[in-house]
């Protein structure tokens, strides 16, 4: 994955930063946690250069948090509900879940969309609940951007601190992201193989 990613931004430069970005938030074993570092390092040594990867990486992944918020708006809570019913398998979420997103949503609101952007696997999926709870794209889209800036700008000052030490690095960071990409699929398989068992149990 290391050479897949190095490759897209070898060729596309900030644009290939922001594409990325953009696909890890559709597709989350593309991780930022190897395209930001990456990215901080071909900036390097430049300071302007690390400056608008970090704005790259953040439109991108600006881009696919907004897919998200208006797939969840525009789905609204009963459809949602009814694709859970009838394919919640394939989705791992039954009805009660999406009810239970939303209440916790409807409890923590602006401090839930700003932490999540900051937090691996659940900074991708905040923003349906944001959508279904309707909260105004406006100040979801300014959250989104507090917490994603400093997450992306973190990982990006990382690569660029590391510069010349990245190649090194690259030899645990390849089977890393493979090893996560690996664990979620497993981990989604695991969750269609039990599904029944854990829809029964809450039910029960």
């Amino acid at each position: 994955m290391f050479d897949v990613i190095a490759g897209i931004m070898g060729a596309l430069g900030y644009a290939g930063t922001a594409v990325l970005m953009f696909l890890e938030n559709l597709f989350p074993p593309i991780p930022s946690e190897l395209v930001m570092p990456l990215a901080g390092f071909e900036a390097a040594p430049s300071a302007r250069r690390l400056a608008a990867m970090i704005l790259a990486g953040t439109a991108g992944s600006l881009a696919g948090a907004a897919f998200w918020y208006w797939v969840g708006r525009k789905l609204g809570a009963q459809r949602l509900k009814a694709l859970a019913a009838r394919h919640g398998r394939w989705l791992t979420i039954a009805p009660g879940d999406v009810d239970r997103a939303s209440d916790w949503f409807a409890r923590h609101g602006r401090a839930a969309v700003l932490i999540a952007r900051l937090v691996p696997g659940v900074r991708t999926f905040i923003s349906v609940p944001a959508g279904l709870a309707r909260m105004p794209f406006g100040e979801f889209l300014a959250w989104s951007a507090i917490g994603t800036l400093a997450w992306t700008g973190l990982l990006a000052a990382a690569g660029w601190w590391l510069q010349s030490g990245y190649s090194r690095v690259q030899a645990w960071l390849d089977p890393v992201s493979t090893a996560v990409v690996a664990a979620i699929a497993g981990l989604y398989l695991y969750r269609v193989a039990t599904f029944g068992r854990r829809l029964r149990r809450r039910e029960g």
